[in-house]
């Protein structure tokens, strides 16, 4: 039950840096760095980092950044994939 909640806490904390993140474009202020968004979206905010994107239209065309991205997703589904082998194993 802990890990919904801190799922949906990550998923809300990284769609609001994406949205602050494209205001700071916006206004020509200095921004989050990507490693910052990146470091969220792995950490579980990872379908705020895809509505943030989407919603706010930022970071599309930027193709490192999508990249990486793509990257952090792979690694978390390859993670998720070895915990689950291991706790199914386990029984």
């Amino acid at each position: 039950m802990a890990l919904k909640y801190f799922l949906l806490i990550m998923t809300l904390l990284t769609f609001v840096a994406f949205g602050w993140d494209k205001r700071l474009a916006r206004k020509g202020k200095p921004r989050l760095a990507e490693s910052v968004l990146l470091m969220l979206t792995f950490l579980g905010g990872t379908f705020g980092a895809l509505i943030g994107m989407t919603f706010f239209r930022h970071k599309y065309a930027k193709k490192t950044f999508i990249l990486k991205l793509v990257l952090v997703v792979a690694v978390q589904l390859a993670l998720i994939f070895l915990l689950k082998e291991h706790l199914t194993d386990q029984r």
